[in-house]
């Protein structure tokens, strides 16, 4: 396959590309933020990277994250969130609406996007939280530029946006047309069995308090309610074994998201050596239930891989446990956590591919982006494959400052983030100023024209 002789913004050369047709030794020609040729490029260019001993990855999108802002910036904002995810490889986020105040209206999700301009480093998009409060207009706020879909919280969370009821989670699903993100744990069953953590409590009853029968009851009634209203949804970080068969039987209206801290960290372990570190909800679980997960992923019940990135400060984390707060960094070591994974048999370059590309263009439909392809944004995650690291609370660029990985020696390394055709992290530094852009939608593109 060659290109005809042109002229180019940027090509990538002597790169292994991660194309529809499989890994090609080729080059990429990208104009205008497109990619424009592939194959041999004869033309010239402004920009040429020599991508040699790399592989050339569609850009890798991490659908889950919590950069805190508005609220407490403290912790974390767009500007330094999305600086990790481009020292991580990641080229797309979608934000969480979880903030102060909660982005439930039309006001604060144009705040979301004001903020993100000229301050994010990499392309975006946000979710809207459902609630009681809004849930007759989500049909129409669903639809705003830059939006991705609706969240909701059928437990452990705060204000309008806890959706612990059925009759809130039918409104809610009844209006609309776009995908609902749901965390699913039974608030309930969180009240009465919260008399376990009662007094002060060791970290390691963490996923006791938060059982299995707490997740598995709740994704069975979303499930249900999904059915009965006709609504698809996607059942964020799903710990156990026991959803994973509730949602494999239904695939046509359900899609399923895992978290890289699910399936690498178990207790109890992790607690004993990380301590608070390791708390976060739905809880890291024991070995047998990260197996699961592991099974899960193989037979295709897993659609998408998303870090949940929710940070603390270590002040914070240091509270006696329940006092500590649950969350924990990863929007900059999904992708190395994740290729030391391909790298140790677990899974396939081609899988994670489909878990962190293809997957959330697929269930979102975003507008030409998740392939290397012609007419495609030019979004690239240059890896090496063999290069070791280790990862360190130093490496992380997020304000928290640390990550539950410190310490460990991964194969597989992030060195390079294209967006749109803009070379925007290249061996571990970030280059010009930040050009992050909304994401378009294939159900809203008409509202950008």
């Amino acid at each position: 396959m060659t290109s005809p002789k042109d002229d180019f913004d940027l090509i990538l050369k002597n790169g292994r590309v991660f194309s529809p047709s499989g890994l090609l030794e080729a080059d990429i020609g990208v104009r205008g933020g497109k990619i424009a040729g592939m194959g041999s490029i004869a033309g010239s260019s402004r920009q040429t990277m020599d991508c040699r001993g790399l592989t050339v990855l569609p850009g890798m999108i991490d659908s889950q994250v919590h950069f805190r802002e508005p609220g407490p910036v403290h912790k974390e904002n767009l500007e330094s969130g999305s600086r990790a995810a481009a020292l991580g490889g990641i080229t797309t986020f979608f934000e969480m609406p979880n903030t102060n105040p909660l982005t439930i209206d039309e006001p604060a999700f144009n705040d979301k996007l004001a903020r993100a301009k000229g301050r994010a480093w990499t392309d975006h998009a946000f979710y809207l939280g459902g609630s009681a409060a809004n849930a007759e207009r989500l049909g129409e706020l669903e639809n705003m530029p830059g939006c991705c879909g609706i969240k909701i919280f059928m437990g452990a969370s705060t204000g309008d946006l806890l959706s612990a009821d059925d009759d809130t989670i039918r409104e809610i699903l009844r209006h609309g047309k776009r995908v609902v993100a749901v965390h699913a744990e039974d608030n309930d069953r969180l009240d009465e069995r919260k008399h376990l953590i009662d007094g002060g409590v060791d970290v390691s009853i963490h996923p006791e308090w938060r059982d299995v029968e707490v997740c598995r009851r709740a994704t069975e009634r979303v499930l249900r309610l999904a059915r009965e209203t006709g609504r698809r949804i996607h059942v964020l970080h799903i710990t156990t074994g026991e959803e994973m068969a509730l949602l494999a039987e239904h695939k046509d209206i359900a899609s399923v998201e895992v978290t890289p801290q699910h399936l690498t960290l178990a207790a109890p372990d992790c607690y004993a050596e990380i301590g608070t570190r390791a708390q976060m909800n739905p809880p890291i679980r024991d070995d047998g239930q990260r197996t699961a997960l592991w099974k899960a992923l193989a037979a295709g019940v897993v659609d998408i891989i998303g870090s949940d990135h929710a940070p603390h400060t270590l002040d914070e984390k240091a509270q006696p446990y329940p006092e500590s707060p649950s969350g924990m960094p990863g929007v900059q070591t999904l992708v190395p956590i994740m290729l030391n994974h391909v790298a140790e048999g677990r899974l396939t370059l081609e899988r994670l591919v489909d878990l962190c590309v293809s997957g959330p263009a697929r269930i979102f439909r975003m507008a030409a982006k998740g392939r290397i392809a012609l007419g495609y944004d030019a979004d690239f995650t240059l890896v090496d494959l063999n290069r070791t690291e280790t990862i360190t609370d130093t490496w992380s660029a997020s304000k928290s400052g640390w990550t539950p990985y410190d310490g460990m020696q991964v194969t597989g390394w992030p060195v390079g983030t294209i967006i749109r055709g803009h070379v925007v992290m290249r061996d571990g530094e970030l280059l010009g100023d930040p050009i992050g852009a909304p994401v378009r939608f294939q159900e809203t593109i008409a509202a950008w024209d």
